[in-house]
C-alpha cells in the first residue's frame, strides 16, 4: 500500500491511519498516480469478472457497496485514451464517470474485512505498470460487460435472432 498512500495529500498520514486500523477507508485524490473509472455495479462486476476470465491486464478494483459502484483503476492522464477505445467499440454511449484531476475517490484500507462497505475485488499489491493495454482491456471488457447484462435484461421478451417467436429458448 506504500504506493497507493503516496497519493494522498499527506502520504505519512495515510500510512499511519492504515497502519492503526488497516480496515480504515481513506480519501485520495485521483490524477496524481492513478485516475479511476466508476461503474455501476452490476455492469461494473461483470466488467470486472469478464477481464478475470478472459485473463486480460488488471489492476487495482474496488467497489463500494452502499454506493453500488465498481471502480477501474487506470494510469492517470488515461482519460482521452478510455474515451477514444469506447467510442471505437461501442454502438451506443455507456454510463460511467471518470475521476482524473480534481477528484477524489475513498479506498478500502489494506486489510478490509467482508460485509464492509468499501472492498477491493482486485487489491493493488504494487504500483501497476502504465500500459495502454489496461486501458484497452477494461474499455474493451467494459462493451462486453455491456452487451451481456443488456441481453440478460432482455431475456425471455421475445426471440430477435431473425427467426419466429416460437423459436425463442424457454426455461424448464
Amino acid at each position: 500500500m506504500q504506493w497507493l498512500s503516496a497519493a494522498a495529500d499527506n502520504p505519512e498520514e495515510c500510512r499511519e491511519r492504515w497502519a492503526a486500523d488497516p480496515r480504515s477507508p481513506y480519501a485520495l485524490p485521483t490524477g496524481r498516480l492513478f485516475d479511476v473509472v466508476a461503474i455501476e455495479k452490476r455492469l461494473g462486476v461483470e466488467t470486472f469478472d469478464q477481464l478475470v476470465r478472459h485473463g486480460m491486464p488488471l489492476g487495482p478494483v474496488m467497489a463500494d457497496w452502499a454506493a453500488s459502484m465498481v471502480g477501474f483503476f487506470l494510469p492517470s492522464g488515461s482519460r482521452e485514451s478510455f474515451t477514444h477505445m469506447l467510442k471505437n467499440e461501442a454502438a451506443g454511449s455507456l454510463e460511467y464517470r471518470y475521476l482524473d484531476k480534481g477528484s477524489v475517490v475513498v479506498v478500502p484500507g489494506p486489510m478490509p474485512l467482508g460485509g464492509e462497505r468499501f472492498a477491493w475485488l482486485h487489491a493493488p499489491v504494487r504500483r501497476p505498470e502504465v500500459t495502454l493495454g489496461r486501458t484497452a482491456a477494461v474499455a474493451a471488457m467494459l462493451v462486453a460487460a455491456s452487451v451481456v447484462v443488456s441481453r440478460a435484461d432482455r431475456y425471455g421478451q421475445g426471440y430477435t435472432g431473425g427467426g419466429s417467436e416460437s423459436e425463442a429458448p424457454h426455461a424448464c
